[in-house]
């Protein structure tokens, strides 16, 4: 018997799966320190940052603390980082 038919097959590849590009608090917060953005994140400033690419789905994550308010544009949000975003006084937008 060959052998591609005595090794099983592993695993599954979901053809739906939406792939998102992480981004953490603590960049946002260096971003914010730098002085290379000022009060608003939008997914343009983003790739222009080179965070992300323009056709990738962002997703902001809550590792790292945020000390200054900003409002933050990004297809979506962790909970941790959402409820740090409005705690420092932002805004979350969801695209």
């Amino acid at each position: 018997m060959p052998l591609q038919r005595r090794v099983p097959k592993f695993g599954f590849k979901n053809i739906n799966r939406i792939e998102y590009k992480a981004v953490n608090l603590d960049t946002l917060q260096e971003l914010l320190t730098d002085k290379k953005i000022k009060k608003e994140l939008n997914f343009e400033t983003m790739v222009e940052l080179r965070l992300i690419h323009k056709n990738d789905r962002v997703k902001v994550l809550g590792r790292g603390k945020l000390d200054s308010p900003i409002k933050v544009s990004a297809h979506k949000f962790s909970a941790t980082a959402k409820a740090a975003i409005e705690a420092a006084g932002g805004e979350t937008v969801i695209l």
